[in-house]
């Protein structure tokens, strides 16, 4: 299953040629993360007070495939890849109507707070992100 988010492309993510800019996506696609997870109770203050992880971002990657513009509502699709020991595979399509515009992926480490040991990825965590888990 995908978790989705709608956000309407501002000034703020255009460039001079008047269609986003590729840096947006990665507003669009942290949106759509940080709304997914506090959906599988899972919001920053749970991981961080609760479970006892930071999840940094050990790669990041995305794809354009359509132009973008000002004003235009996005559809950003959300969903969970690979989990591996400590590693979290998150995946983004982000949408115009039912044209694809961009794709991307961040791989999510969970590690130690204050020394970024990695660590396992908590059994809470695998347990609440199950439904939107599509390797």
């Amino acid at each position: 299953m995908r978790y989705s988010i709608s956000e309407y492309v501002r000034w703020e993510d255009i460039d001079a040629a008047g269609i986003i800019n590729y840096q947006a996506y990665l507003r669009f696609f942290g949106l759509a993360e940080v709304e997914l997870f506090r959906h599988c109770n899972l919001s920053y203050k749970v991981m961080f007070e609760e479970l006892g992880i930071w999840l940094p971002r050990v790669h990041v990657e995305c794809d354009f495939h359509n132009p973008v513009r000002l004003d235009d509502l996005l559809v950003v699709e959300a969903w969970f890849g690979r989990i591996g020991t400590s590693s979290i595979h998150l995946h983004f399509a982000a949408k115009l109507g039912d044209t694809l515009v961009a794709t991307g992926k961040y791989i999510l480490v969970s590690v130690q707070q204050g020394s970024f040991k990695p660590v396992p990825v908590p059994q809470e965590l695998r347990t609440r992100v199950s439904r939107y888990l599509d390797e």
